[in-house]
């Protein structure tokens, strides 16, 4: 073991020197475990390179997909409009390129029914004098659409508020797509019911009315109006697919019957340049941390910890190939 003995010491009967022998086998193990120390100090700053290697590569491959997606950034549409205030557009990768005229005659709009308004407030009842019943039956969506019949009960639903309550249990109930609610203003309360549904689904009607409420007109319930390119189109919403434009929605902000807006379909260039520069990135830091590694450092004129690894050596080389 390299253990040197001092013969004078046992010539001399004084016996073995035990704090040398210590601090001789204490220095042969110290330098193998510092060996040690050393090599697992390298083995551990080569697995952080490889974590940072392999995250970069994780980049650049969602970088990749995203590039060879067909329906991804390169064959991304977008929609513009010259008037924003009154239409909006996006655009599907099956969007046809090119510019149409389109004019907003008018929103599809929410069907609306209200009453007069009531002195007693929330409280107020809603049956006639000398009344213990009454009924109030609406029709939803026009002649075709679904009938709502509401039985009105003294002690039940017999106020605003408690018929606005029942209206709303009934219609989640029944399916009915209406809410009820009471409005209060500086004149009294009234009823309010409105439909859920724009355009003529949300169209609604008072069919029935035997309770002391005075309903106004009823109001909204009417399907959107647009022209394209000067053929007519009605919708039941503000936001729709046309025939008239494949791959396009359209958005209804407001309308104008005398405006003509502006939508150009074309690549959305802005996406296609994100995705590139991302590739971009992603390769370079790739290449940029593998090359770091065969660096040699003027100092300890030695290259980084995966320098001598040949596997770290045929990446770089197939990456710079597969970029070419």
């Amino acid at each position: 073991m390299g253990i040197s003995l001092n013969p004078a010491s046992l010539l001399s009967g004084q016996g073995l020197d035990v704090s040398s022998l210590v601090d001789q086998l204490l220095n042969q193990k110290s330098g193998q475990l510092t060996e040690w120390q050393n090599e697992q100090t390298t083995l551990e700053q080569q697995a952080g390179l490889l974590k940072s290697i392999n995250d970069d590569l994780s980049k650049l491959a969602d970088a990749v997909t995203a590039l060879s997606d067909p329906l991804g950034a390169l064959t991304a549409q977008t929609a513009t409009s010259s008037n924003t205030g009154i239409v909006t557009a996006t655009a599907q990768t099956n969007a046809v390129a090119g510019s149409d005229s389109i004019v907003v005659n008018n929103l599809a709009t929410a069907g609306l029914l209200y009453t007069d308004s009531l002195t007693g407030g929330a409280d107020a009842s809603v049956l006639p004098p000398g009344q213990t019943s009454a009924d109030l039956k609406l029709q939803i969506g026009g002649a075709s659409g679904t009938p709502a019949d509401i039985q009105i009960t003294a002690g039940s639903n017999d106020t605003l508020s408690t018929l606005a309550q029942s209206i709303n249990a009934q219609s989640t109930a029944n399916k009915w797509g209406i809410t009820a609610s009471v409005v209060t203003d500086a004149d009294g309360a009234r009823l309010s019911i409105v439909s859920q549904a724009t355009g003529q689904p949300g169209a609604l009607e008072i069919t029935n009315n035997t309770t002391s409420l005075n309903f106004a007109e009823p109001m909204g319930g009417a399907n959107a109006s647009v022209t394209i390119d000067g053929t007519p189109y009605h919708y039941t919403t503000n936001s729709f697919t046309t025939e008239a434009m494949p791959g396009v929605t359209l958005n209804l902000a407001g309308a104008a019957p005398n405006t003509t807006v502006q939508v150009a379909v074309g690549p959305d260039v802005q996406q296609a340049t994100s995705a590139i520069n991302n590739f971009v990135s992603a390769y370079n830091q790739v290449i940029n941390d593998t090359n770091q590694q065969y660096a040699v450092d003027p100092a300890t004129d030695s290259q980084g910890p995966l320098g001598p690894d040949s596997a770290l050596r045929g990446l770089q080389s197939s990456l710079m190939q597969d970029v070419t």
